[in-house]
């Protein structure tokens, strides 16, 4: 296992040089996590999360995806994925090498905003691979906007060209979610409560940037995936899976995204499916004022759906 702050490079079969960091379990090992990161961030932020489920029998690994962090690929500049699919079989390609180094440990899938959406296409495509499932605050519910998404993109990019980072996108998104908190203290207090971790954000060079017009219409295709039901159905019917929002996060509309999208699950048989908001968070939990609870709740959530799978 590397130093969680040196990321090994993973070659993935798309030819991307992925930046993996990777912590051990202390002690007896209970399972593995596999944590995707959001948009415009990158894996190592989510080191104290590792620290603390590695203390609770985990051994956690976490990649920054295409166009994020140190990851670097031929097909993707920086800000950019180069293709929805390419980010999919990035992930595939982890989560076969995790389960290949821990062939008697149960995989958990974990995924925060973008990442969840990441995280829930991996379940959808490939459930058979994964015990567990934990999708944090996500948007896989944008119905028809998705389709409105879709064609301004592409008038923009005809304008500007796709490369570009999408003005249109960050005035409706990240701009947008920040007005909530007026007056604002920063650009991003939409992201958490806790100064600290927004300050830190803030002063991150591979945080916070524009994403192209490019990555946008990649995102779009995976939100489109996530918003389809049939591949809900081949999910196992007692997989475990965790949807967890924050009650004042505009990305999800206050948690009614995660709501949403548990009943919809549930719609589509699955079984198994825990839905917790924290009515006082915002879009980062993990980075929230509440993170202790919110990093206990996954982790005894984890402990049962390895338990399940290991009886």
């Amino acid at each position: 296992m590397s130093d969680p702050a040196i990321p090994t490079v993973f070659e993935s079969p798309t030819g991307a040089k992925l930046a993996l960091y990777r912590m051990a379990a202390q002690g007896e090992p209970r399972g593995a996590v596999h944590i995707n990161h959001g948009l415009a961030e990158h894996a190592a932020r989510y080191g104290p999360f590792a620290d603390f489920l590695a203390s609770r029998g985990y051994h956690v690994y976490a990649q920054d995806h295409r166009g994020h962090g140190q990851t670097t690929a031929p097909d993707a500049p920086a800000r950019q994925f180069g293709g929805w699919n390419k980010v999919m079989e990035d992930v595939a390609a982890v989560n076969a090498a995790i389960r290949e180094a821990n062939p008697d440990l149960p995989v958990i899938i974990f995924g925060h905003s973008l990442g969840g959406i990441v995280a829930l296409n991996h379940l959808m495509r490939a459930p058979e691979t994964v015990d567990g499932a934990a999708i944090w605050n996500s948007n896989a519910s944008l119905g028809a906007l998705t389709l409105a998404m879709k064609g301004l993109l592409g008038v923009e990019g005809l304008v500007g060209g796709k490369g570009q980072p999408s003005g249109l996108m960050n005035a409706l998104t990240f701009a947008e979610w920040n007005k909530r908190f007026k007056p604002n203290r920063t650009d991003f207090d939409w992201l958490s409560r806790n100064h600290e971790a927004v300050d830190a954000y803030v002063a991150d060079p591979l945080c916070g940037w524009p994403a192209s017009i490019a990555l946008w219409r990649d995102f779009v295709a995976g939100i489109e995936y996530a918003q389809s039901t049939a591949p809900l159905k081949k999910i196992p019917d007692g997989l475990p899976i965790q949807l967890v929002g924050g009650g004042q996060d505009p990305a999800t509309d206050n948690g009614k995204a995660i709501e949403k999208l548990s009943l919809r699950m549930k719609d589509a048989g699955l079984e198994n499916v825990q839905t917790a908001i924290f009515p006082d968070s915002r879009h980062e939990t993990l980075n929230d004022l509440d993170r202790e609870e919110a990093f206990s709740l996954f982790a005894d959530w984890a402990d049962r759906a390895t338990a399940a799978r290991q009886a």
